[in-house]
């Protein structure tokens, strides 16, 4: 029988590899956390920085340190919201955007080059299969203590 845990341990690893090693645009080195940060940005229309760090499950210490490192870079913006200066919203620059942009190519060239592996019913059955599995996970609250029954 096969190990669920490791199954995932092995996607897991594989999957930050991916990340590690994708996230270098011309002279920038951007970390996955770093990355992260910029896909979901870019996806969000001005977020708040509360938002994001909740998104990505990181305390607001952490990913403040972050998010100085990609103003740093000329990668984001951090703006006082005009309605509560206490908020403060975060945008791509337009560098940021195109980094954000080669990031997003190189990580999706990659998939697609692992998904040439399958046949068209493999892929589909894999990316419903993530879906399903991403509803799930949603379902729960994120910790690891086991469920009791």
């Amino acid at each position: 029988m096969e190990n669920t845990r490791e199954l995932f341990q092995i996607m897991t690893r594989r999957f930050a590899l991916l990340n590690k090693n994708c996230c270098s645009v011309g002279s920038l080195d951007i970390s996955p956390v770093q990355s992260h940060i910029l896909f979901e940005v870019s996806r969000q229309h001005k977020p708040s920085m509360q938002e994001i760090a909740e998104t990505l499950g990181t305390d607001i210490t952490t990913f403040s340190r972050q998010v100085q490192s990609l103003i740093k870079l000329n990668l984001l913006q951090k703006t006082p919201d005009s309605t509560d200066r206490r908020v403060y919203t975060l945008s791509l620059t337009t560098e940021g955007q195109i980094v954000a942009d080669s990031i997003e190519r190189q990580l999706n060239d990659y998939l697609d080059e692992v998904f040439s592996h399958l046949t068209v019913f493999e892929k589909e059955t894999v990316l419903r299969s993530v879906r399903l599995f991403n509803e799930a996970l949603a379902k729960l609250e994120m910790n690891c203590n086991p469920v009791s029954g």
